[in-house]
C-alpha cells in the first residue's frame, strides 16, 4: 500500500483485478483522499484506472492516469469494440470518401502456427483524422483460446514532423503539452515489434507482417529473430523468456532494426554498432499508453538490447534551442542523425487529463539528398534517365563519380541494385570531395543569392498577400499579384511573364496567387523555369489537411476577414457582391484545394517548403517566413530583422495597401471583343512594340520536340560501340539534352554584322505585332512555317548538334508565299545539348567550323551520323526574348 499512499489522486479509481482478499481489504481501507476506491476481482493482476468512462474516437475506453504505470491490463470488451470498428472500416464502400479505410491481412502464427494474427493498417493520410477508433501504426489482434479479442502487438500511435499538421505546430505544442520533455535519437533503419503470445512463443513483427515473405529471401521480421535471439542470449536468456515477460507486461517492445549487412538505409552502421535499438514499450490496449525512456532502457540493458540515445529537458524552448543546433550540422554528439522524437505529455486544449503524445523533429538534409543520390543512381542501372531538380550540380558530380566506380568495379552493380554498397559509394565520393553532407547543403545554401520564387499555395482569405507586402516592406522584393491581370486565356503565361520581368531587378520575387491546385503550380514552376532555369521555388503552404477537422475553423475565420475588408480586393469585392456569392466563390477554392505532395510532381520541384497556420496572424506567417529563409538561404535573407521592423512591416501591409484596380467586372460577364477592339489605353503594365522589339534575343524555327528527339534516338542502337555513344549516353544520363529545338537565324550579337537581315525580321515582327489586341502584347508572335531537313550528326566530348539545311518555303495557308528565311551562321545548326551548364550551345558554331575543316577522322576527336533518308520538320518562325524580358 505505500504506492498508493506516495502516489495519491483526486479521482475515483477503478481497481479492475485483484490479487487477493486480503489486498482486496486493504485497498478498500487504504484513503485516497477521501475518493472512495470500486473494485473488479475477476482477474489475478492489479490496474488502476480512473472509474469515469470517456468517449475517445468512436468507441469508450478507460482511461489510464497513473503517474508510474507497470502494468496496464486490456479490456475485453474495449478491444471488441476497437475490432468492430476496424471491420467496419474495412468493408466501407469504397466510393464514400467521408469514412476511413483500413486493410487487414492475416497471419498464422504461434507455436503450432495455428493462431490467426490480423494485422490492420492505415492509410497514412487517415491518422489525420478524428474519428479512428485506434491511431496505432503497427497493429496486431488475435484471439486467445477462450475466444476473448486481444491485442497482441501495438506500435506507437501515428506521429507528425513539427509544423507537419495543426497539432504539431509550435504554437500547439506549447499550449498543449507539458515535460519533461525526452528525445530519443532517430534511428535509420526498419521497425521492429516484438511481444508474447498466449502460447509462450515469441512474435516478431514488422509494420504489417510477420514471418517469412515470398518476395524477399529473408524478411525483417525475420532478421529481427535472429538478432533477438543474439541479444538475450548475451545477457544469458531465451526468446521463452522474453515472450513471457512482455505477456505479463502485457507490452510491445518497439526497436529499430539496423544491420547493413542485411539491408543498407541512409546513416551506416558497422557490425559493431549493428543490431536491435530498442526505443519503447507500450501497452497492448488501444489507446496509445507508453513506458518512460528510462524505463525502456532499463528493459534493455536487462535483456540485453541496444539502446536509443536520449536527453531530458524541462522547458520547450530548451528542447526547440537544442533541436535547432542540431539541425545546423544533422548530427548529434559527433554522431549523424535524421532528427529526434520528442516525448511528453498532451491534453486537448491544455486541459483535462494528460496523455502519452510523441512528435519528430526530422532533418530534411543533407539526408533527402543521399536518398536522391541513391534512387538516380538505382534508375542509370536500371537504363532510365535520373530524374532530380535538387542539388542539380553535386548530384551530376556524384553520377559520374558513381559511373566510375561501376568501371572500375563490376560487381559493385549488383551490390547496389540488392541495397548493399550504397553508403560506401556515397562516403567515397564525399572523402574525395573534402567535404560532408551537411557542409554541401551549407554551400549550396550559401550561394542563392537571387532568383528566389515564394509561391503561395492558399485559399481566399488566408493572408497571403498581407504576408507578401510584408516581405517586400522588409526586404525590397518583387511583388506579382496575379489579381492584378485581367482575366484571359493566357492569363497563367502573363503571370509568369511578370515574374520573370520582375526577376530581372528583384533578388527575390512573390509570386501572389492561390495556387492551390497542382496544375497552377505546374504551369507556373515550368514557365518561370523556361526563362530562369536556376530559379528557387519556395512553397508558402497554408495549411489545409485534414479538411474535415480544420475547414469549420478555417471557414470562419477567413470569411470574417473577407468580408471585414469588403471592396478593398481587385476581383472579390465584399463590400458590393452579395455575402452568399462571395462564400460561394470561396467555397469552390477550399473544395478544390490540393495540399503538397513532396513525393511527386510538380510539388517535389519545390526547393522549400513553409507550413504556415490560417489561423494565425499575419504577424505570426510573416516571421515564420522570415526566419526558414534566413535559414535556408543566408545570403538572400542575412538576418532576421528585429520586432519592431517585422510590426511595422504588418502595419504597412494591413493599413496603407490599398487597391486601385477593379477586376471584378470581368469575372462576371464574358469580355466584349468591341471594347479591345476600340480601347486606345493599355493598361498599367502595358508597354509599346518597340520597346519590346529591343530586348529581342533571336529570331529562330522551333522544331516539334519528339520529331527531333525521336531521330536522335534512333542513331544510337545498343551495337553502337561505346566510345562512339559515350557523349550519347552522358546527355541522357545528365538530362543535358535540350528541352526544346530550333535553328537560330540570326542572333542579336550579329545584328551588326547582318543589319538588313535583323531589320527585315524586326520589321516582320512589329507588323505581326499590331494585329493582335494590346492585351495580348505580353506575348511572341508566330511569324510563319519552315521547313528544315536534318542531314547529319556532329559531335565531339563537349557538345552535340544537327546539321541543318533550310529549306524553300511553300505556300501559307491563305495561298500568299512564305519568304525564304535567311540563317546568318555558316551552317544552319540544331544544338542538341551539350556535356555541362559551362558549354553553350553557340559553340556549335565552332564545332562545325572544325568538322567543315578536317571531317571526322580517326584522331579528329569528332564524330558524325549520316541521317538515313530524308528527313524533314516542318517548324514555325518567332522570337526569342533576353531573358526576363516580357
Amino acid at each position: 500500500m505505500e504506492f498508493l499512499k506516495k502516489h495519491p489522486f483526486n479521482h475515483r479509481f477503478l481497481v479492475r483485478t485483484v490479487l487477493n482478499p486480503a489486498l482486496y481489504r486493504a485497498l478498500v481501507n487504504t484513503p485516497l483522499r477521501g475518493s472512495p476506491v470500486a473494485i473488479n476481482t475477476t482477474c489475478p493482476r492489479i490496474s488502476i484506472f480512473p472509474s469515469h468512462n470517456i468517449a475517445i474516437r468512436g468507441f469508450t475506453q478507460t482511461r489510464r492516469m497513473m503517474e508510474d504505470p507497470k502494468v496496464v491490463l486490456q479490456d475485453k470488451q474495449e478491444v471488441a469494440e476497437m475490432i468492430r470498428a476496424l471491420e467496419a472500416g474495412r468493408t466501407q464502400n469504397k466510393g464514400d470518401k467521408k469514412a476511413f479505410k483500413c486493410r487487414k491481412s492475416t497471419f498464422m502464427v504461434g507455436k503450432a502456427g495455428n493462431t490467426a494474427a490480423d494485422s490492420w493498417k492505415f492509410m497514412d493520410w487517415d491518422y489525420k483524422r478524428n474519428d479512428l477508433p485506434t491511431y496505432a501504426r503497427g497493429l496486431f489482434t488475435a484471439k486467445r483460446k477462450d475466444g476473448a479479442p486481444e491485442i497482441v502487438t501495438r506500435g506507437y500511435d501515428k506521429f507528425f514532423n513539427v509544423n507537419e499538421v495543426n497539432e504539431t505546430q509550435w504554437r500547439n505544442i506549447e499550449n498543449n503539452t507539458r515535460g519533461p520533455y525526452e528525445l530519443s535519437v532517430k534511428e535509420n533503419g526498419c521497425i521492429i515489434f516484438i511481444s508474447g503470445l498466449e502460447d509462450g512463443s515469441l512474435l516478431v513483427c514488422s509494420k504489417h507482417s510477420t514471418g517469412a515473405r515470398s518476395d524477399t529471401a529473408r524478411s525483417h521480421a525475420q532478421v529481427g529473430e535472429e538478432w533477438i535471439e543474439k541479444h538475450v542470449a548475451s545477457v544469458g536468456k531465451s526468446t521463452a523468456d522474453l515472450a513471457r515477460q512482455l505477456r505479463e507486461m502485457n507490452v510491445t517492445a518497439v526497436g529499430e532494426l539496423c544491420d547493413d549487412s542485411f539491408e543498407e538505409h541512409v546513416l551506416a552502421y558497422d557490425p559493431a554498432s549493428s543490431g536491435i535499438y530498442l526505443h519503447g514499450i507500450n501497452f497492448n490496449v488501444p489507446e496509445f499508453a507508453t513506458l518512460s525512456s528510462s524505463d525502456v532502457h532499463q528493459f534493455a540493458d536487462t535483456w540485453g538490447f541496444k539502446k536509443a540515445n536520449f536527453v531530458v529537458y524541462d522547458d520547450l524552448e530548451t528542447v526547440q534551442k537544442f533541436l535547432e543546433k542540431c539541425a545546423e550540422t544533422g548530427s548529434w554528439d559527433g554522431r549523424d542523425t535524421e532528427g529526434f522524437v520528442i516525448r511528453c505529455k498532451m491534453s486537448e486544449g491544455g486541459k483535462g487529463p494528460l496523455r502519452d503524445w510523441f512528435f519528430k523533429y526530422k532533418f530534411e538534409e543533407p539526408y533527402l539528398m543521399y536518398r536522391q543520390w541513391r534512387e538516380c543512381t538505382k534508375a542509370i542501372l536500371s537504363g532510365k534517365p535520373p530524374r532530380f531538380k535538387k542539388h542539380k550540380k553535386i548530384t551530376e558530380e556524384y553520377l559520374a563519380y558513381a559511373r566510375s566506380q561501376f568501371v572500375l568495379n563490376p560487381g559493385l552493380k549488383q551490390r547496389y541494385q540488392q541495397n548493399h554498397g550504397i553508403i560506401s559509394m556515397r562516403d567515397g565520393f564525399l572523402q574525395e570531395r573534402g567535404l560532408n553532407g551537411a557542409q554541401i547543403i551549407q554551400m549550396e545554401a550559401e550561394e542563392v543569392k537571387r532568383d528566389v520564387v515564394l509561391v503561395p499555395i492558399a485559399s481566399i482569405g488566408c493572408g497571403k498577400t498581407t504576408v507578401a507586402l510584408g516581405l517586400t516592406k522588409l526586404f525590397g522584393w518583387g511583388h506579382v499579384q496575379n489579381d492584378n491581370i485581367p482575366k484571359g486565356k493566357n492569363k497563367p503565361k502573363k503571370f509568369a511573364s511578370d515574374i520573370l520581368n520582375t526577376m530581372m531587378e528583384k533578388s527575390a520575387v512573390i509570386a501572389d496567387r492561390n495556387n492551390h491546385q497542382k496544375r497552377e503550380r505546374d504551369q507556373l514552376m515550368n514557365d518561370v523555369s523556361v526563362g530562369a532555369p536556376n530559379a528557387r521555388f519556395v512553397a508558402l503552404q497554408y495549411v489545409h489537411e485534414p479538411k474535415d477537422i480544420m475547414l469549420p475553423e478555417i471557414r470562419e475565420v477567413t470569411r470574417r476577414r473577407v468580408l471585414d475588408r469588403g471592396d478593398n480586393h481587385q476581383t472579390i469585392r465584399a463590400g458590393t457582391k452579395d455575402a452568399g456569392e462571395v462564400i460561394g466563390i470561396m467555397e469552390g477554392f477550399l473544395k478544390r484545394f490540393e495540399a503538397i505532395d513532396t513525393e511527386r510532381e510538380p510539388d517535389m520541384s519545390f526547393d522549400e517548403v513553409i507550413d504556415l497556420d490560417i489561423m494565425a496572424t499575419s504577424r505570426e506567417n510573416l516571421e515564420k517566413v522570415v526566419r526558414a529563409l534566413h535559414s535556408a538561404y543566408p545570403q538572400l535573407v542575412t538576418a532576421v530583422p528585429s520586432a519592431k521592423e517585422l510590426d511595422d512591416a504588418i502595419d504597412f501591409a494591413t493599413s496603407e495597401y490599398n487597391v486601385d484596380v477593379d477586376h471584378s467586372a470581368s469575372y462576371k460577364q464574358p469580355k466584349n471583343p468591341k471594347q479591345n477592339k476600340n480601347s486606345n489605353s493599355p493598361g498599367p503594365s502595358a508597354i509599346t512594340i518597340e520597346a519590346k522589339a529591343k530586348n529581342i534575343e533571336y529570331f529562330g524555327i522551333s522544331l516539334p520536340a519528339s520529331e527531333v528527339l525521336n531521330l536522335l534516338h534512333s542513331l544510337f542502337s545498343p551495337a553502337t560501340p561505346p566510345e562512339k555513344a559515350r557523349l550519347y549516353h552522358q546527355l541522357v544520363n545528365f538530362r543535358r539534352i535540350q528541352p526544346a529545338f530550333h535553328v537560330t537565324l540570326i542572333h542579336r550579337a550579329s545584328k551588326k554584322d547582318n543589319p538588313d537581315v535583323w531589320d527585315s525580321l524586326v520589321q516582320r515582327y512589329t507588323e505581326k505585332m499590331t494585329t493582335i489586341p494590346p492585351t495580348e502584347h505580353w506575348g511572341t508572335p508566330f511569324l510563319g512555317h519552315a521547313r528544315i531537313r536534318l542531314e547529319r550528326l556532329v559531335w565531339d566530348s563537349r557538345l552535340m548538334t544537327f546539321v541543318a539545311r533550310i529549306l524553300p518555303s511553300e505556300d501559307a495557308e491563305d495561298g500568299q508565299p512564305e519568304p525564304d528565311w535567311v540563317c546568318v551562321n555558316p551552317l544552319p545548326h540544331v544544338t542538341v545539348g551539350t556535356a555541362s551548364p559551362d558549354i553553350k550551345p553557340k559553340e556549335s558554331n565552332d564545332l562545325l567550323q572544325r568538322w567543315l575543316r578536317q571531317g571526322s577522322a580517326p584522331g579528329s576527336g569528332i564524330w558524325e551520323a549520316e541521317i538515313p533518308g530524308v528527313k524533314v520538320v516542318y517548324g514555325n518562325v518567332g522570337v526569342t526574348m533576353s531573358r526576363g524580358k516580357y
